[in-house]
């Protein structure tokens, strides 16, 4: 069964390294079929009704699977993403949808924001996630954790996704 793979990035930099690590971890668990950097989605994220992020929500909200991933800003997701999960309903948004909650971040210090802060959100939204959050040292391309994290979690969550 070939699975419906979002990947949703929350970098006030469009097409960064956080996308690149997103993507590769898309890639890991199957073919991405949803693509979705929401700084691109422009100042309709600022208001309600945009027919634009309706779209975007709606894509994300039909996937089997999404990865959801952001840097690291003051110990927690950017504000960019958070505005942009402000748009699902509350416990039922992303109900459906097995989530990856994905970091990047520039040491150690803050390995725990992705399992501590936006991991709860996803779940609130409804997200089933079957496997730990992943913090990736930005610029340590590939991050040893990432290959680790593929090798141990992969398997599960595409079998929570299908």
């Amino acid at each position: 069964m070939s699975l419906d793979i979002a990947v949703v990035v929350g970098n006030p930099k469009p097409r960064g390294r956080t996308w690149d690590a997103a993507h590769r971890i898309a890639g890991h668990l199957g073919e991405v079929t949803t693509s979705i950097d929401v700084i691109d989605l422009g100042a309709g994220l600022l208001g309600w009704g945009d027919d634009g992020i309706k779209d975007a929500v709606a894509r994300v909200a039909a996937s089997d699977l999404a990865v959801f991933a952001s840097p690291t800003y003051k110990s927690a997701y950017t504000g960019v993403l958070k505005t942009f999960l402000d748009k699902f309903e509350g416990g039922v948004g992303l109900q459906g949808v097995v989530a990856v909650p994905l970091q990047l971040g520039g040491s150690a210090t803050h390995s725990l924001s992705p399992e501590l802060h936006l991991k709860p959100v996803l779940v609130e939204l409804g997200a089933t996630i079957p496997a730990p959050a992943l913090y990736l040292l930005d610029g340590e391309a590939p991050d040893p954790a990432e290959q680790a994290w593929v090798d141990r979690w992969a398997t599960v969550v595409r079998a929570a996704a299908s």
